[in-house]
């Protein structure tokens, strides 16, 4: 595969939207990891996002390499930090959290990895990462110690979306956070797509294919569905929420 954001591309354009699976390599479950990755394997799955906002042991490195072996769909770092590059991913998310101000998530993180990303030859794709009050305290809020915006407020979506554009971003990835309660609003989707020409990654709080579907109505070019999948995981619901993505298309 020359380049897996080229794939991402043409996903988009045959199918209408992607269907990405996020996998936590810190939920210490290396005996449903696998099951987990054959299962999307064959339920219409279009890649993996690996990656959490925080690593509780040190088995991360080798939990990536057991998902990348067995995956046969592009395997995508979602970086929570520096400590969690490896060799074994396909891509990488280059993110930069410009829904917050710390500076360290803004550009900090990025100076830091950017040598060993070079050295380990992985392709980056530049993306802006917009954090949303999904009507739960998220990890990633915690850890990054940024405030996420508020869902009833469409044009400062819009003008952080617009900005992520200006500065040359590839993706831009709108975000209720892990544990969501309240997904992305159908309204905050509309009104990006609408102002932006970047392709939309939409995750946090999606919990039925029904809802995935909507989402994609109204603009998201890929969804990310990970939690409901570990708590009601298995091939059936991935097959339903892929279906509805692709909006009947296999």
């Amino acid at each position: 595969m020359n380049s897996v954001f080229q794939y991402l591309l043409d996903v988009k354009s045959e199918k209408g939207a992607g269907y990405i699976v996020l996998i936590d390599p810190d939920k210490k479950n290396e005996k449903s990891l696998i099951k987990q990755v054959e299962a999307a394997n064959h339920s219409g799955v279009d890649a993996l996002f690996v990656g959490g906002s925080l690593m509780m042991d040190s088995n991360h490195n080798e939990r990536v390499a057991q998902i990348k072996k067995h995956s046969e769909i592009p395997v995508i770092f979602f970086p929570g930090g520096v400590n969690q590059i490896n060799s074994h991913y396909d891509a990488m998310l280059f993110m930069s959290l410009l829904s917050g101000r710390n500076p360290q998530y803004l550009i900090g993180e990025q100076v830091v990895a950017a040598p060993l990303v070079k050295d380990l030859g992985i392709e980056v794709i530049p993306t802006a990462y917009l954090l949303f009050d999904g009507g739960a305290h998220s990890t990633v809020e915690v850890i990054s110690g940024t405030r996420p915006l508020p869902m009833n407020r469409p044009d400062i979506a819009i003008a952080h979306a617009l900005a992520a554009e200006f500065m040359g971003k590839k993706l831009i990835y709108l975000e209720a956070g892990s544990g969501a309660t309240e997904a992305i609003s159908t309204d905050i989707i509309q009104s990006v797509a609408s102002e932006t020409n970047v392709p939309l990654i939409v995750g946090g709080g999606i919990k039925t294919p029904e809802a995935a579907h909507e989402s994609v109505e109204a603009g998201a070019s890929f969804i990310v569905t990970g939690t409901v999948l570990e708590k009601n995981g298995d091939n059936g619901l991935m097959n339903a929420f892929a279906y509805a993505i692709h909006g009947g298309t296999s």
